[in-house]
């Protein structure tokens, strides 16, 4: 059964509701009304609507951006790595007779050169076997003469003397390895060096058995060297520079460690072969190491250059960016301040300053901070002052070395203003 509602009472009801609907509409009117002003507001600032008119033009904010100066320069082609400092020798001091040891004559750690006495071990079973031994050998000179000036008389046959003589040799041999066995019994210092911890105290009973640990560990470390190790890449690059005038040179970044100034020397060892497990060929240098600040095992920073391009063009690498066609930097000009963008190529980065070719000339000023808000075309202001730039104050194996990274260390030029730039 079918039943039809009348239209007035359908009015009536919609009539009794819409105070209900307009309540739970209300917060999306407003909501909605709100977002279309600041929408529309928006767009009034940032568009020109005016004409060129300058109080309804496009709303410019200049962003804040520090700057460098570029600078040509030769770069230096550089390589850093971690170098181990390694022992030209190291002797491990053992006695080579037994007996009691009943003094040291060094203190540990101390600095002994080749052939002073370390230590002593009682001489006087050796000095009594040393005695006997000559007293024999007396006894077989005489007889080893007499018999001779018998046999020039035809008194003994010429087999007796031979046994004579014979003996008398023998007596020697064993007079003289008492003598070595007494001479043993002090033990001094094989090479110059510094001495460890004394292994073995005075008192105790030195074995030649090789069961007991050696008395004395002696490291020489004037001079000493440092190895290290290269990527093969750089193989073609390491046999062109040791071929040249300047050769290689390793240069050890001492203050950073606390020392009190950098050490170099040239690299007198390229090894035959490349390590196939890493990939790399090991170098090494000798340091005469007069304030002995390098010890062996130590680890330390090492800066090798390989080669140098000169003429580039150099930038601070914070000045270069990625963009999905490549690197590029800003390029500020110094009276408009607006900021264009150049792209580049980098043809080496040292951690500090990156050689770049492009449409970058010297005394170019390039944004080091502050990219992300930069629109290309767009003004920027200044902000603040953060140092040279890069000047090319080192920049090189001998120049500063504190870029981070894995080993390509250059000069300290860093970002700055331009008016302390350069």
């Amino acid at each position: 059964m079918n039943m039809q509602v009348p239209p007035k009472r359908v009015e009536q009801n919609l009539r009794q509701d819409q105070p209900g609907l307009l309540a739970r509409l209300r917060p999306f009117l407003i909501g909605g009304g709100a977002l279309a002003l600041i929408l529309g507001g928006y767009w009034y600032f940032t568009h020109d609507v005016g004409g060129g008119n300058a109080n309804r033009g496009r709303l410019q904010t200049a962003p804040p951006v520090k700057v460098a100066i570029a600078h040509q320069r030769e770069m230096p082609v550089i390589e850093k790595t971690i170098g181990t400092v390694v022992a030209n020798s190291t002797v491990s001091v053992t006695a080579r007779v037994q007996g009691q040891l009943t003094k040291a004559y060094f203190k540990e750690g101390q600095m002994v050169k080749e052939g002073d006495l370390l230590f002593q071990i009682d001489p006087a079973p050796f000095q009594a076997a040393y005695d006997a031994t000559l007293a024999t050998l007396e006894g077989a000179k005489t007889n080893a003469d007499r018999s001779a000036a018998l046999l020039k008389q035809n008194a003994i046959a010429p087999q007796t003397n031979d046994n004579n003589q014979a003996a008398y040799d023998q007596a020697k041999a064993n007079a003289e390895a008492a003598r070595l066995n007494l001479q043993f019994t002090q033990i001094r210092s094989p090479i110059t060096g510094k001495t460890g911890p004394i292994l073995l105290q005075p008192g105790n009973l030195v074995s030649v058995n090789g069961l007991t640990a050696p008395l004395v560990t002696i490291t020489q470390v004037q001079p000493i060297k440092i190895s290290f190790s290269l990527p093969q890449a750089d193989l073609p690059r390491i046999q062109a520079r040791a071929r040249t005038a300047q050769g290689l040179k390793a240069v050890v970044a001492l203050h950073d460690a606390g020392g009190d100034q950098d050490l170099d020397a040239p690299v007198d060892f390229v090894s035959n072969q490349v390590a196939a497990t890493s990939g790399t060929i090991e170098l090494r240098a000798n340091f005469a190491n007069a304030d002995l600040a390098l010890v062996p095992g130590q680890l330390v920073d090492v800066v090798v250059q390989l080669a140098s391009i000169p003429n580039s063009i150099v930038v601070p690498r914070e000045a270069v960016n990625l963009g999905p066609t490549g690197p590029y930097v800003y390029v500020v000009d110094p009276d408009e301040h607006v900021a264009q963008m150049r792209p580049i190529k980098i043809a080496f980065d040292d951690g500090v300053n990156a050689a770049i070719v492009g449409d970058v000339h010297d005394k170019d000023q390039v944004i080091v901070d502050g990219q992300l808000r930069v629109i290309p075309g767009g003004k920027v202001t200044f902000q603040g002052a953060a140092g040279q730039g890069s000047n090319g104050q080192g920049g090189g194996a001998n120049g500063a070395k504190r870029g981070p990274g894995r080993g390509k260390r250059g000069g300290q030029g860093q970002a700055g203003s331009p008016q302390n730039a350069g």
